[in-house]
């Protein structure tokens, strides 16, 4: 909200005066939603595991069970894994979602793979690490790398090289192994609603500008500004490209996405935004580290979605007076609601 209260100020004061000096049917507003939500599954165990291993050719692969569904999550652990070994993320191959070779990284939902795999993604890269460093006998602080069949250290008492190609394998055809698994400390509720559901959780707050046309009952959003309190953004690309998903979404949610059995069975009928129904976003990335997540982070996939639509009514409520309390606002409800109220 503090994030917000300049856009606030702002914008609230241009649809006033826009609304002063309109003479037509339209008018402008804006509205602010906030929201919390949990990350990860809620209550029971919401394990993962991850194994990273070193080859004998020198490169690093990254045996990861995650689902990469478009959300980014591969980057992400392989950034993650990169920062635990102290090696480059060129250094990293890596196979994803091959039952016969990765561990069960848990189900891509709940906005729990940066928390909860990314946190098993470290704790294998520092245990193939430690490895590595008792290995290859150097010092914990050592600098790493890596060369076809050998991997080498630098520290206080100079260079130490280790021919890779001369260790044993096992059966994966790794010489080096590291392996973690990260389960949130959560506890059911109990009888009176009270437990620890979530370990951690998303909060955000919205603003939506809006323009509405009273005698169409059209509404026309003219921008979203969205604050999320990411712990921190690991890739803030990444994490913009996850809030403008979950703004789009919030639009259609608002707007025109309604489900009718046998009536909208198909994209032909049933209505999403396009290019152009979603206006300008702008993302405010507030990091406030989670101290359970990886180097800080938590999830924002979903707690994108949520505050949308409601910033969006209460914008149209400022802008017409009228309440919406069924989504979505399509323009013949919202007409027939201004009609109602005397609000035209």
């Amino acid at each position: 909200l503090d994030a917000l209260r300049p856009r606030w100020r702002e914008e609230s004061a241009a649809s006033e005066r826009f609304n002063a000096t309109a003479t037509g049917a339209k008018r402008r507003g804006v509205g602010v939603a906030c929201m919390w939500y949990g990350i990860g599954n809620t209550g029971i165990a919401n394990p993962s595991t991850m194994r990273v291993g070193l080859k004998p050719d020198g490169r690093i692969l990254f045996y990861n069970g995650a689902m990469d569904i478009g959300q980014g999550s591969n980057t992400t652990l392989l950034q993650i894994l990169a920062d635990a070994l102290g090696l480059p993320m060129s250094a990293i191959d890596y196979v994803m979602g091959d039952t016969d070779l990765t561990h069960d990284a848990g189900k891509t939902s709940a906005s729990r793979q940066a928390f909860v795999s990314g946190n098993a993604t470290r704790l294998a890269g520092l245990a193939l690490r430690r490895r590595m460093i008792g290995m290859i006998e150097c010092s914990a602080d050592a600098a790493l790398s890596l060369a076809p069949g050998r991997l080498a250290a630098v520290d206080a008492n100079g260079r130490h090289e280790l021919d890779l190609t001369e260790l044993p394998r096992d059966p994966r055809g790794d010489v080096l192994m590291g392996e973690g698994t990260f389960n949130p400390p959560t506890t059911p509720l109990d009888a009176d609603g009270q437990g620890a559901p979530y370990a951690t959780y998303g909060f955000a707050a919205q603003m939506a500008e809006v323009e509405v046309d009273l005698e169409l009952g059209t509404t026309r959003c003219l921008r979203i500004t969205a604050a999320h309190d990411v712990g921190r953004a690991l890739n803030p690309t990444q994490v913009e490209g996850q809030v403008h998903g979950g703004v789009v979404q919030g639009l259609g949610l608002a707007l025109m996405e309604e489900y009718h059995a046998g009536r909208t069975d198909n994209l032909h009928d049933y209505l999403i935004p396009t290019c152009g129904d979603v206006p300008p976003i702008d993302v405010l990335l507030i990091e406030d580290r989670e101290p359970l997540g990886p180097h800080g982070a938590k999830g924002v996939g979903e707690p994108a979605l949520i505050p949308t639509a409601p910033a969006i009514f209460s914008a149209i409520q400022h802008a017409t007076g009228v309440r919406i309390r069924h989504a979505p606002a399509t323009p013949d409800r919202l007409r027939a609601l201004i009609l109602a109220t005397g609000a035209s």
